[in-house]
């Protein structure tokens, strides 16, 4: 801990205890021990290991359990910026995805579809929807539409592997997407299916992926639980 630094404590406290999670030093179902050991062994004072915990606490990552003490419940999900599919970002932060198609169907482009997939309005494209699990917990609910037949869109590969995966693997390189992440309050079908109470906040993203063509080969609204997902972002100063 930095005592000279502006950060306050608890933060500080925070920030370890959460990259701790997040790359595996404290997995799922360990045990963080009773505040006034923790305090005693950091130094630190009850309130401010308390102030700490219960941040990660109102993030999904740890719950408080009477006569077992804070258990850590499971990473979370944390998106870098860049071209990359939630499957492999899960995958490569030990988040062990896992996949619930719920459809999978042709269906006339809407005129928000066409337009991003440069289709004409009503002409057949294939819209896949989706839920994605982080150890064994709903993380986002996915909706894609993709110009129908450039992919072969087998449900038992879709639960088994990452969409971008099942594209590259068509012989599409992806090259470059536009997205446009924002935040709402989550509707009754799609809290049900996230398992939040009606009208908690979600995340947003709105996506279009294009080829090395500048071809749209996909186009996503993804909503995702804003208890147990963040983006990360690095800006830089011009």
């Amino acid at each position: 801990m930095d005592r000279a630094s502006p950060v306050p404590l608890y933060y500080q406290l925070a920030q370890q205890l959460e990259a701790a999670v997040e790359q595996g030093r404290l997995a799922p179902g360990s045990l963080l021990g009773n505040e006034i050991d923790l305090a005693a062994r950091l130094g630190l004072s009850r309130p401010t290991v308390r102030q700490a915990i219960q941040s990660l606490v109102d993030k999904g990552m740890m719950v408080r359990r009477r006569g077992v003490g804070t258990q850590v419940v499971h990473s979370g999900g944390r998106r870098p910026p860049g071209l990359s599919s939630l499957y492999d970002d899960l995958a490569a932060a030990g988040g062990h995805p896992t996949t619930r198609v719920l459809r999978n169907v042709v269906e006339p482009a809407p005129p928000r579809v066409a337009d991003a997939l440069g289709v004409p309005e009503g002409s057949d494209v294939h819209l896949v929807e989706r839920l994605r699990y982080t150890h064994g917990e709903p993380l986002a609910l996915l909706r894609n539409h993709l110009p129908a037949g450039i992919v072969d869109l087998d449900t038992e590969r879709l639960e088994a592997t990452g969409l971008h995966r099942m594209i590259r693997g068509a012989g599409i390189a992806l090259h470059s997407a536009h997205q446009v992440v924002g935040a709402r309050l989550a509707t009754a079908q799609e809290a049900a299916v996230l398992a939040e109470p009606e009208g908690a906040a979600v995340l947003t993203a709105e996506r279009t992926t294009f080829d090395d063509t500048g071809r749209p080969v996909e186009c996503g609204s993804h909503v995702y639980r804003a208890s147990h997902y963040s983006f990360d972002l690095q800006l830089l100063v011009r």
